[in-house]
């Protein structure tokens, strides 16, 4: 009679899953923004051959200074949609950070570093209120939200001619700190005869800094955890007021440091700028993965996201054809990217 080997008990090595090896091509097909990738190198390759100056240097680097100006919002929007919620204030934000660190510099006569520290602390204080808002009452983000945006709206308009007579600041150039100031947010760095805009550097850190968040610290699972199901996530102890708290100080955070690059690039700033942006931050993200119901989703998806964004925005005027037409393409990226996205998730979950 033959003995047969007892079949493992459940729990056991044989049985957990977790201790199945997983090929690379099955982790690949699992990440969020393989989709954005592909179709990034579609893009670059498309105006690469209809565009001959697209390819060089030059061109590249305003394509990246293009792209940085979108994605150091869409990186800590990105984080906030992976939690499950928008925010509709960020682009108005921005000019919002811009306006106060302008007016309070010029107001007080003071060393213009003053604005910029007074100007984190409110900004990161309306981020505070947003999560607030949210956190202590019923209605959604998109709601609560979108009431911040109309009013900083009305407030931007509203105190920059009643402080300036005028849709815009006055000019800070000449006060002490500008100098200092404007090489943090605005400064060109040359680098083999090419000029380089130290936004770009400011989109790469955030990158790495919210990667870094979301993929090695507890931080990063609370994200996770709360956009993929927030009663879950409380019944599992996760802090979710917090969390969501947190995600809106990141992008008032971000909101900080566009504001601080609009300011001293151009030594003045218009009141009505920013409405709409928000939206580009959004398509951004998405581009790049991130689902609109939450709980999936990269800085690294959004940081590309940004990136196409910027490649269509400059390959069309380096290819010399009608920029009205850009929409259109903005358009036409966001389905094809949203059906590429789909499709991958799809394939990840029948490889698993």
């Amino acid at each position: 009679m033959t003995a047969t080997a007892p079949a493992p008990s459940p729990g056991t090595k044989a049985d957990d899953e977790r201790l199945v090896k997983t090929s690379p091509l099955r982790k690949l097909m699992g990440r969020p923004e393989l989709g954005s990738v592909v179709g990034a190198i579609a893009v670059f390759l498309f105006f690469a051959i209809f565009a001959d100056s697209f390819v060089r240097a030059a061109s590249l680097s305003t394509v990246l200074y293009a792209s940085s100006t979108i994605g150091i919002m869409a990186v800590p929007v990105a984080l906030l949609m992976i939690g499950g919620e928008f925010d509709l204030s960020a682009g108005v934000m921005v000019t919002s950070s811009a306006l106060i660190s302008s007016m309070l510099s010029y107001q007080l006569t003071a060393n213009v570093w003053v604005g910029v520290l007074v100007s984190l602390v409110v900004t990161l204080g309306i981020g505070v209120f947003n999560g607030v808002m949210l956190t202590r009452t019923d209605p959604p983000s998109f709601i609560i939200t979108l009431g911040t945006f109309l009013m900083l709206t009305g407030m931007n308009l509203g105190f920059t001619k009643l402080i300036s007579r005028t849709v815009s600041t006055k000019s800070i150039a000449d006060m002490q700190g500008f100098s200092s100031a404007k090489d943090v947010f605005a400064s060109t760095i040359t680098i083999g005869g090419v000029d380089f805009k130290i936004t770009i550097l400011w989109w790469l850190a955030l990158v790495v800094v919210a990667t870094w968040i979301l993929l090695r610290t507890r931080v990063g699972n609370w994200i996770y955890a709360v956009g993929g199901g927030e009663m879950a996530a409380r019944a599992v102890g996760v802090p979710v007021n917090k969390t969501k708290i947190g995600l809106y100080m990141g992008v008032a955070f971000g909101a900080w440091v566009s504001g601080q690059h609009l300011l001293f690039s151009f030594d003045v700033v218009q009141s009505g700028e920013g409405v709409g942006n928000e939206l580009i931050y959004i398509i951004a993200a998405v581009i790049g993965g991130c689902l609109i119901t939450g709980g999936y989703g990269s800085a690294v998806g959004a940081a590309v996201g940004a990136l196409i964004f910027g490649m269509v925005s400059k390959g069309i005027v380096f290819a010399e054809w009608n920029p009205d037409w850009f929409k259109f393409f903005l358009g036409v990226m966001l389905l094809l990217a949203t059906l590429l996205n789909h499709w991958v998730r799809k394939r990840a979950e029948v490889t698993k």
